[in-house]
């Protein structure tokens, strides 16, 4: 059966100056426009293809990636609203996903960054947004191993930290200390279970702990020192948003591994930055 929201992979039944049909099972014949079919394309091919609604609430076709699917979290820029029916989301498509004032949560304006819950309606078979994200949230006992890494998507900040949905399913709670750096809410990014707790929640990190944690970290530096000559401008004095955006990882995680590395004679300090030892430089020739 074809899924409104998500990703399919369909038959060609047809062509037409439109574009091609595809087997859409009880929705009928889907229509994927010319221009968005891949070269070559003809009747028999199967297609990976995500289904929603035109402008005329059609089912149609296309093969572009949307930024969000349904049952996902995601933060999304509010193109336009309109008042009396709510937001219009932009989410990679050309038609926008509609947010409604009923699914509102707090006041939201055109440029805005809304998080949302994206899911199909079960009265008119649309897919809709929503802000009222606890609903769409598992709070049963998460069966998750610690250190195990999932999909974050930041859903609020809270005095604490970050709270984050995992896995477009679970809450989890991202500790100010664990973060290392300023998150924003919608943003997406990697994590990792530090803790399971009693009531269903998630304690979370953005590093794997211990010593799993440095070693692909420490030779992934290593790798990089050798694709730039042997140096590298980081070091253990540099700032945390330096070391996330070039290696995504915690300043902690980053010191630990430079500390590993230096304690194997495998790199020096030479502020501002490291450099290969020289055995290093030679093996890596």
């Amino acid at each position: 059966m074809a899924d409104i929201g998500r990703r399919n992979k369909l038959v060609v039944t047809g062509s037409s100056a439109h574009g091609f049909y595809l087997d859409g099972g009880e929705h009928g014949e889907i229509l994927l426009p010319g221009q968005l079919a891949p070269p070559g394309t003809r009747e028999g091919d199967v297609l990976d293809v995500f289904l929603y609604f035109d402008s005329e609430d059609r089912p149609v076709a296309t093969t572009r990636k949307p930024l969000v699917m349904a049952g996902e979290f995601a933060g999304l820029e509010v193109a336009d609203y309109q008042p009396g029916m709510g937001a219009w989301l932009y989410w990679g498509l050309d038609k926008d996903l509609l947010l409604p004032i009923r699914e509102q949560a707090g006041h939201i304006e055109p440029g805005d960054v809304a998080v949302v819950y994206v899911y199909v309606d079960e009265r008119s078979g649309r897919l809709v947004a929503t802000m009222r994200l606890d609903r769409h949230l598992d709070y049963d006992p998460a069966h998750y191993a610690q250190g195990e890494c999932v999909d974050l998507v930041i859903t609020a900040e809270t005095p604490l930290g970050y709270k984050a949905a995992v896995n477009h399913r679970h809450s989890g709670l991202l500790y100010r200390a664990e973060a290392g750096v300023a998150l924003s809410p919608g943003q997406k990014l990697k994590g990792y279970v530090k803790e399971l707790r009693p009531d269903g929640k998630l304690d979370l990190c953005l590093d794997p702990s211990g010593y799993g944690r440095v070693k692909p970290l420490a030779l992934l530096i290593i790798d990089t020192l050798r694709e730039q000559g042997g140096e590298l401008s980081l070091d253990d004095k540099s700032s945390p948003e330096e070391v996330r955006e070039r290696f995504g990882v915690s300043k902690k995680a980053f010191k630990q591994a430079l500390g590993a590395l230096y304690r194997d004679r495998l790199i020096l300090f030479e502020p501002p930055g490291v450099k290969l030892a020289p055995r290093e430089r030679s093996a890596g020739r």
